[in-house]
């Protein structure tokens, strides 16, 4: 693989160049696995600048960091799949005193939602917030 740089490169490539070079100079075993701290830097930053953009500046193999954006994209993380317009919630019968409420839920990256349900039980209201969080808690 080229050790050399290309030309004009963002300020972001360089930097997160630098940071490379200063990872891999620590470290004695030259075929160590970089950290996955600076596996998701590179990721970010092929997502802004490209693929062979970034593999280069960074000194990264083009299908290393192509399966690693591959990986990324289709991850239960990515909150832009899957959004949802509207959702009915009917409630289960009612063995405990229903609820009369607005809701807002909102995730780390900004998504929001606000509803006001009426005649749910805590159950539902549960279920719907782990469905708006993709599965996770």
């Amino acid at each position: 693989m080229s050790t050399r740089q290309p030309a004009n490169i963002p300020a972001a490539l360089s930097a997160a160049r630098r940071q490379f070079d200063r990872w891999r100079s620590r470290q004695p075993n030259q075929r160590a696995r970089l950290p996955e701290a600076l596996w998701q830097n590179a990721v970010a930053l092929a997502r802004k600048h490209g693929l062979n953009k970034t593999a280069r500046a960074l000194g990264l193999k083009y299908e290393s960091l192509k399966k690693h954006l591959a990986a990324t994209a289709t991850g239960p993380s990515k909150p832009s799949q899957g959004r949802w317009e509207f959702l009915e919630l009917l409630p289960s019968p009612v063995t405990s005193p229903s609820i009369d409420c607005t809701i807002e839920l909102e995730e780390g990256d900004g998504t929001m939602m606000r509803m006001h349900v009426k005649g749910a039980c805590m159950a539902d209201l549960a279920s719907f917030a782990r469905g708006f969080r993709g599965g996770r808690g």
